[in-house]
């Protein structure tokens, strides 16, 4: 008998296969986004990099409007963009717009909502309540080698702008790993022609490849691989000197025709039952130097296990920063099964209350065949494996797909 691992244990065998990231890459930043940082970036300029108004309005000396209403002679204008730093004398200010420098003589913004212009004069009709008063100082975001990430930190579009406002053209980042991916079996079609009893149409391999590349792999999708020891093992010899990490799908269980645990077995792999619901049967093996990760085949099984052990692996790989779990709380009530930790698809809103719920995103659960469950779901959550009832509003542990 198979010994029983918990989820956390097979984490730890898996993450031991990762190779660290190679050296980094120099990359611009119009090809930077979906990319790890594999150093921190800092800035290089202050942001704002100069005293700028807040509002469309009149640049003055407070001195000049704390009594009103303040009538004041118009004698110049900013434009943003403008480099130009004209003079007002007191009583006289300067006509100036959202973004644009604040001149020299002036320590304050009155908005236009506060005046009444009337031709080369304003009259300030609300005095303001302190000296720099709508005005955004040099600095105020950032000062220049101020840290904007951290190496590990994934470049999102709000990254990317803050980079390319700190003045950045390029970053450096972790190489993006090849993984290939392929899902064995003699009853997958992928051709979309008419099924035959038996058959069912291939989709783990799709899924994880998408998966893959919008976590930061290189992905190599190849057709199923029937049921043949010798075919698989090919199939392995003529990828490995390509890939970075292999994913198979399939055939990793104890049954007759499990090609899947019988070859990378023979080839020194480990095998292992996972004390999770689904996804029990995994294994993995290193094939010409190569690791290799064995999913099961049920779809939400497959795709579970990926966000489960491949992701963290390939987060491990790129050097990336752990993602944390959060918490949510049931919004409906359901079984599961006693010894195992529960992996459920789930739909995740927000209540009344504020609080994050959670319900499970098929009226059949965690069921492994129902392929439909993950694309219905926004993330998944885990019951422990000491509860066999989840209550409505108890806490669960989840993470966003």
């Amino acid at each position: 008998m198979r010994e029983l691992l918990t989820l956390e244990q097979y984490q730890v065998e898996l993450l031991a296969l990762a190779t660290p990231p190679s050296g980094p890459e120099s990359v611009a930043l119009a090809d930077a986004p979906g990319r790890v940082l594999a150093a921190p970036v800092r800035s290089a300029v202050s942001i704002p990099g100069f005293d700028n108004s807040a509002m469309d309005g009149y640049a003055v000396r407070l001195a000049d409007v704390t009594a009103v209403p303040a009538r004041l002679r118009v004698v110049g204008d900013v434009p943003a963009g403008s480099a130009a730093d004209p003079w007002a004398a007191p009583g006289e200010c300067v006509r100036i717009m959202t973004g644009a420098p604040l001149p020299t003589f002036a320590d304050t913004v009155v908005p236009v909502e506060h005046t009444e212009p009337n031709g080369d004069w304003a009259t300030v009709t609300s005095a303001p309540t302190r000296c720099g008063a709508h005005v955004r100082r040099a600095g105020d975001d950032i000062e220049p080698g101020t840290e904007l990430a951290g190496s590990g930190a994934d470049v999102t579009p709000s990254l990317l702008g803050a980079l390319a406002g700190a003045g950045l053209v390029s970053v450096l980042v972790s190489p993006r790993p090849v993984v290939a991916v392929c899902a064995t079996g003699d009853e997958l079609v992928t051709d979309g022609s008419q099924l035959r009893r038996g058959q069912v149409y291939e989709s783990n391999s799709r899924a994880l490849a998408a998966a893959l590349a919008l976590h930061g792999a290189i992905p190599v999708r190849a057709d199923p691989v029937r049921d043949d020891p010798v075919a698989l093992a090919g199939w392995l010899d003529a990828i490995s000197p390509r890939a970075d990490l292999v994913v198979l799908t399939g055939g990793a269980s104890v049954g007759d025709y499990d090609v899947v645990r019988d070859v990378l077995t023979e080839a020194g792999g480990s095998f292992r039952h996972v004390r999770i619901q689904p996804g029990k049967p995994q294994g993995w093996a290193v094939w010409k130097g190569v690791p290799v990760i064995s999913l099961p085949g049920n779809p939400v099984s497959a795709q579970l296990s990926y966000e489960l052990f491949v992701r963290p692996l390939l987060d491990r790989m790129l050097g990336r920063t752990q993602r944390p779990w959060f918490t949510a709380v049931a919004g409906a009530a359901w079984a599961s099964p006693a010894g195992r930790c529960q992996i459920v698809p789930a739909r995740l809103t927000t209540a009344t209350d504020g609080r994050l719920t959670a319900e499970p995103a098929h009226p059949r659960g965690s069921a492994s065949h129902m392929v439909t469950s993950l694309a219905r779901a926004d993330g998944y959550v885990m019951v422990d494996a000491e509860a066999t009832t989840v209550c409505v509003g108890d806490p669960l542990r989840a993470r966003w797909l």
